[in-house]
């Protein structure tokens, strides 16, 4: 039995606004994964000790407030000082295109803006990490 990929969604820094994170969340469980919600106002620090004592594959981060290239950096290198430059780290929010090619410089391997679908969400976390399409569901 395959074990399944963890996903830590976090919303760093101090943006309350969680209603987004939270649809990603349960469309990330829905589709299979297993997700560990942070909440909300989680500083770089919190999150990467998250990402580290809970063993995960992904760390989805949300930020509405515009403070991305302040916390994303430091989420970044605390990640790497724990080892964790395997973890695939996406990230949602509220992004300029001309901050998204700096992101991805950091090692941020996938940038969602608004109107991006859960499904497309779903469909890169498993093209990046290899693993097979979801089965389609009846409707």
């Amino acid at each position: 039995m395959e074990r399944k990929i963890r996903i830590l969604v976090a919303k760093p820094g101090l943006d309350g606004h969680d209603r987004g994170a939270k649809v990603v969340a349960r469309a990330l469980r829905d589709a299979g994964f297993e997700v560990i919600y942070t909440g909300i106002r989680q500083t770089p620090e919190m999150i990467a000790e998250a990402a580290l004592q809970e063993d995960v594959d992904v760390v989805g981060l949300s930020i509405l407030s515009g403070a991305h290239m302040a916390l994303v950096p430091r989420i970044m290198e605390l990640l790497h000082e724990r080892g964790m430059d395997d973890v695939l780290v996406v990230l949602g929010g509220i992004i300029p295109n001309e901050d998204v090619k700096a992101l991805e410089k950091l090692g941020v391997r996938g940038v969602f803006g608004p109107g991006a679908s859960t499904q497309e969400i779903v469909a890169f976390i498993r093209e990046e990490l290899n693993l097979s399409p979801a089965p389609a569901v009846a409707a």
